[in-house]
């Protein structure tokens, strides 16, 4: 089976309107200068320590633990700009889901940099999209999907308002490929804990105020790249 086979079937797995959707190495290539592959796995998040200098793991407990006694995410998750190599024109999105890093391209190999969470085992995804839409406090309407395994939004099948509590957060854009939205959403979140896990059902979640700032930075019609799990960009770029 090729890659673009096996991405396919992945997509086709849990949402049938996005089943044809597949990016081959070659344009992972052309999105980032230094990616790099590995064979599937199931990458674990990891922050760096300042006292101990060293990466130590970083799960769902500590994530918890460390947002309750500092009230934001640990220094790496929140936004910054960062040196960083790519032949995609500044406005593209930039998504390492390894790292958990979303980049905004800048000029002068530059990007901002900033924390996401994405989705868990099973509900990882790769591919070249773009943003179709956008909306401020927006409305949570699960997918039929997400109905059927979780009672919790069930209750939500005709649509959540927007506001503090809702999945969606502050702000949300909409994933299109070929003109047709994916379901897939760069969103805020009323988890911001969560941020550095692999926790959501697919979507890439972001903290309120840094979501915010992105959103009034994207334009509608802005590339997005969401990197191949296994092909993350190094650590340091």
């Amino acid at each position: 089976m090729t890659m673009t086979q096996g991405l396919a079937r992945l997509a086709a797995g849990w949402r049938g309107a996005f089943a044809s959707f597949a990016v081959g190495a070659a344009a992972l290539a052309s999105a980032v200068l230094f990616a790099t592959s590995a064979g599937a796995q199931v990458f674990e998040t990891q922050i760096f320590d300042p006292i101990k200098r060293q990466w130590v793991n970083y799960d769902p407990k500590q994530a918890m633990k460390y947002y309750q006694a500092h009230g934001q995410t640990p220094e790496d998750f929140r936004r910054q700009v960062v040196d960083f190599r790519t032949a995609e024109k500044p406005g593209t999105v930039i998504i390492d889901g390894n790292r958990h890093f979303l980049y905004l391209v800048l000029p002068g190999f530059k990007a901002m940099r900033y924390g996401i969470g994405i989705g868990r085992e099973g509900f990882g995804w790769a591919g070249i999209v773009e943003v179709g839409r956008k909306a401020e406090w927006p409305t949570w309407t699960p997918p039929a999907e997400m109905v059927e395994r979780d009672p919790n939004a069930a209750k939500w099948k005709d649509g959540m308002p927007g506001g503090p509590d809702n999945p969606l957060g502050a702000r949300a854009m909409y994933l299109y490929e070929n003109g047709h939205d994916t379901i897939f959403r760069i969103h805020g979140t009323s988890q911001p804990w969560s941020i550095g896990l692999n926790i959501s059902s697919g979507c890439i979640r972001m903290v309120n105020d840094e979501i915010t700032d992105l959103y009034d930075q994207v334009e509608i019609g802005a590339k997005v790249i969401v990197l191949l799990q296994g092909a993350a960009l190094y650590k340091g770029v």
